[in-house]
């Protein structure tokens, strides 16, 4: 046969495999055999099928875990969604059984924040900065420079003053969260045209897509930009018309949402870490039996771990698919880094205010910015 009736026909079967597993009530199935590269297989799809509805049947409680990305993101993007479906129903010896809503099914953002806090599912991936108006303490992290690398950004939230200080008040807006999530530092990224810009000098007159954060907004003005608020949904549509000069997610998500066919530079300023979290409506996790709440925690450890080993391989894969596209990337030195911080960073007085309504007085402050500084248990790489 020839390898273009082949690849039809493979095409085919995993299409076909996909709509009946998906029609028979198996869409987590469809999706695990769809990640494990057996949906051309009509046996290997049947037996995946089976195994799953096994587990769901034998489980005494079933988790919706929702996010934004679908399954193969985690190769640029390592939100690790399959990953963390199997350490749960493992580590809770299958009690749990796990369904998966990827790739926006259930929204995104704000959206997927706002149903796990009404229980309308059990957990969530969303940003930080989608968590911080249902919790607006983790908006510290969006201070420039308190956290902005990934070594700091983790050593912060698995500190024991986060737990202490932070974890208490995400609770009290009815989550917990399970896990926090490091994709890397945002980058500055300028459209097709556009020259690399490398000090804050260069900033003057861009205009810079900015989300609604008004610490983000706050800092790219400091920085010398025009901070240019758009919708993300309107992101890419802005910068290839010059709505927007600029933006700042993190290289993964560059690659994961196409914008590599309409960039020119790509600069690592290191300011703020373009994070995620998992979150968890705490009052179904507290109705849970002692010994399943272990787990589902365990599984958020491990899973934790397995996302940060993925950090630099997701982002050199993304990188090799940018630089194919003639994107040019460029890392700052000690002292270009220290003239951004200079200019914008948290040690600035115009962040006082920030500091003390977010974390609740200086002192608190003081300890947070200590644990960042300290080695914790967990090392990650940095751009």
């Amino acid at each position: 046969m020839p390898d273009n009736d082949k690849r039809t026909e493979l095409a085919s079967a995993e299409r076909r495999n996909f709509l009946k597993l998906s029609a028979t009530g198996g869409f987590t199935a469809a999706l695990v055999a769809g990640a494990g590269g057996v949906l051309w297989s009509d046996a290997a799809a049947a037996q995946t099928a089976q195994e799953e509805r096994e587990r769901e049947g034998a489980a005494d409680h079933v988790m919706t875990i929702a996010t934004a990305y679908v399954l193969g993101a985690s190769r640029s993007y390592p939100i690790m969604q399959l990953d963390l479906k199997e350490n749960i129903q493992n580590m809770t010896n299958g009690k749990v059984y796990v369904r998966l809503a990827p790739g926006g099914q259930l929204g995104a953002g704000g959206a997927l924040a706002q149903a796990v806090q009404t229980g309308t599912i059990q957990c969530a991936q969303h940003s930080l900065s989608n968590f911080a108006p249902f919790a607006s303490v983790v908006d510290l992290i969006n201070l420039p420079y308190f956290c902005g690398s990934n070594q700091r950004f983790t050593n912060l939230t698995s500190s024991d003053v986060w737990k202490l200080e932070v974890d208490p008040r995400i609770a009290d807006s009815g989550f917990k969260a399970l896990f926090y999530i490091v994709i890397d530092p945002r980058v500055v990224a300028v459209r097709k045209g556009g020259s690399a810009i490398i000090t804050p000098g260069d900033m003057a007159g861009v205009k810079f897509r900015v989300p609604g954060s008004a610490m983000l907004q706050q800092y790219y003005r400091m920085v010398g930009a025009n901070p240019t608020p758009v919708a993300w949904g309107e992101t890419p549509s802005a910068i290839r018309q010059g709505v927007a000069d600029a933006l700042d997610p993190a290289v993964g998500a560059l690659h994961v949402f196409g914008f590599g066919e309409i960039l020119s530079h790509v600069t690592f300023t290191q300011a703020v870490p373009d994070s995620q979290v998992y979150s968890i409506n705490l009052e179904w996790f507290e109705s849970l039996p002692g010994d399943v709440r272990e787990g589902i925690e365990f599984a958020g450890e491990i899973t934790q771990a397995q996302n940060l080993a993925k950090v630099p391989a997701a982002r050199s894969y993304a990188m090799s698919e940018l630089i194919a596209n003639g994107v040019e990337f460029h890392s700052l030195s000690g002292d270009q880094l220290a003239e951004w911080q200079s200019v914008g960073g948290y040690q600035r007085s115009e962040w006082d205010e920030f500091k003390v309504d977010l974390s609740g007085s200086m002192d608190t402050f003081a300890r947070l910015e200590e644990a960042a500084g300290t080695l914790g248990r967990h090392y990650v790489h940095d751009a």
